[in-house]
């Protein structure tokens, strides 16, 4: 069972109120005198209970200035922590009890502290985040024109849109409009130079339209939308439990970056209509990987802040999702969505 320690530093008039908290998240601490007038306490808390002793040690210490609590990951630690139903640590009973989804998907999940800190660094627009944005789309997009697959997933490995992704959809389950806003604005930007790279890349080298590595991202299928689903939901579970990044990197970014650099590559080679099949591609997958996104953080027990908020911005991506189906499919009956018919009569009329 993973576990965390975390130690909690207090004056002593607090500590009546903490012992009292305690117990009800773990079931060993202990208590040490530190210079200052201060109490350490120090706990083990298996993972799952970590989220809402936190929550209790901010609304009990919040406003208290010498309050602060450190969070580590435990190794190991002896005799085990089991979990049983008849071990169970017991919520408050203001709290409706778990869900088994909800037991099983958050065994393993980091806190959302740990999530905060994971993803924040990632959703500031730094020189380094436009490099590392410019230099993926560019390595990608050499990649789908040479027809390359494993250079095309080399590119991903870089991950720069992962953050901001992520971020979208941690923010939108916890009700965070300040990360949500922080994260939009990161991704916008990130998409905006992925396009701009492509269209350079599109404008100096020359490149075979008809190349199945880019024709397939200007086309939206069933099965993209069932790809863009599961990378999302694969993302956030590995992303939540800590997982490299790359490996969560690559899951997001092949279902984001591609498209946006062969949207980029055929505007800058002269055929904007194929560019905007893959910005269509893109649309897609952005909304998919954030309705699965929500929905696998909200499966694992993330708390939001106000469900009436979380359900209205899910609500939102699900509305749009539809939307966007519906067009695949109006394009897939109309003749458009195969090689027979609207990419072909564009490149047809485009080509020199």
């Amino acid at each position: 069972m993973s576990s965390r320690i975390v130690q909690v530093y207090l004056p002593e008039d607090q500590i009546e109120v903490l012992e009292t908290i305690l117990p009800r998240h773990t079931r060993r601490f202990w208590r040490e005198t530190v210079p200052g007038e201060h109490e350490k306490y120090t706990c083990i808390v298996q993972q799952r209970y970590t989220d809402r002793l936190l929550v209790d040690l901010d609304d009990a210490f919040g406003h208290v200035p010498a309050f602060t609590a450190y969070v580590a990951k435990l190794e190991a630690v002896l005799p085990t922590l089991e979990e049983t139903a008849e071990t169970e640590l017991a919520l408050s009973s203001d709290l409706p009890p778990p869900t088994r989804l909800e037991r099983f998907f958050s065994r393993d999940r980091l806190s959302t502290d740990e999530l905060y800190d994971d993803i924040e660094e990632s959703l500031h627009v730094r020189p380094s985040y436009l490099l590392t944005v410019a230099l993926s789309a560019v390595i990608a997009g050499l990649g789908m024109r040479s027809g390359q697959t494993a250079v095309v997933i080399g590119a991903m490995i870089i991950a720069p849109l992962l953050g901001p992704t992520m971020g979208l959809a941690l923010a939108a389950t916890v009700g965070n409009r300040r990360l949500g806003l922080q994260a939009a604005v990161t991704l916008g930007i990130g998409c905006v130079l992925a396009v701009l790279s492509g269209v350079i890349v599109g404008m100096i080298v020359e490149i075979d339209p008809l190349v199945p590595e880019l024709r397939n991202r200007t086309l939206v299928q069933p099965a993209d939308i069932a790809l863009a689903l599961a990378c999302g939901a694969a993302g956030v579970l590995a992303f939540s439990r800590g997982t490299s990044l790359s490996l969560v990197g690559v899951m997001v970014a092949v279902a984001l970056v591609p498209p946006l650099t062969a949207a980029g590559i055929y505007t800058g080679a002269g055929f904007p209509a194929a560019g905007a099949g893959a910005v269509f591609l893109f649309a897609v997958n952005l909304v998919c990987v954030n309705v699965a996104g929500i929905a696998t953080f909200l499966a694992q027990g993330l708390p939001p802040k106000s469900w009436r908020l979380t359900t209205g911005v899910m609500l939102v991506w699900v509305i749009l999702l539809i939307m966007l189906m519906s067009m695949m499919v109006g394009r897939i009956f109309l003749g458009f969505g195969s090689w027979d018919g609207l990419f072909d009569y564009f490149i047809a009329g485009q080509s020199p």
